[in-house]
């Protein structure tokens, strides 16, 4: 009886885990080895003020979920040793940026890597990928240099109709 409830229980937390990943815009392994309670505690802290889930998790439990949800080999490969798991749902590289920023700063754990917008990518490719400016600022970026043929062309129209027409639209005369 007590087995056929401990399979139940791992079933759910399969399930739960499947759904994290399908969810998820992106998911970073990492280990964890050599954290105290208190570095921790502030990485956790850390991920839940900017909207990342950060879980600690039986290697096993993941590897059948990711199973489950058709996951690349590759990131299953992964799963093994001490694993801890940071799962982005607002933006995917949220996780990465925090991660590696911590791991330069304490100087301990190391990043496996994970699946980033469903793509598989080694520790190197999550590390580059932490590098990036966050979403905002690209799209920023996009719609600013999207503009700058639009302005530079007003410019170049508003000369050409003060040559043409002597100046600027005058206007009309007020009715006295």
């Amino acid at each position: 009886m007590a087995n056929a409830k401990n399979i139940e229980m791992k079933a759910a937390q399969v399930a739960e885990v499947q759904e994290k990943l399908q969810k998820a815009n992106s998911v970073v392994a990492f280990d964890y080895r050599g954290l105290t309670v208190a570095e921790a505690t502030e990485l956790r802290n850390e991920m839940r003020k900017s909207g990342v889930e950060y879980l600690v998790l039986k290697n096993h439990i993941v590897k059948r979920a990711c199973e489950a949800a058709s996951v690349d080999g590759k990131f299953i490969e992964l799963l093994h040793g001490p694993s801890a798991f940071a799962f982005g749902y607002e933006d995917a590289v949220t996780p990465a940026k925090i991660l590696k920023d911590f791991v330069k700063k304490a100087k301990k754990c190391e990043i496996k890597g994970g699946i980033i917008e469903g793509e598989f990518m080694d520790a190197a490719g999550v590390n580059a990928i932490a590098d990036l400016p966050p979403r905002d600022v690209l799209i920023a970026r996009l719609l600013g240099s999207m503009m700058s043929p639009i302005s530079g062309l007003a410019i170049v129209l508003d000369q050409i109709a003060k040559k043409m027409g002597g100046g600027e639209a005058q206007p009309e005369a007020a009715a006295e």
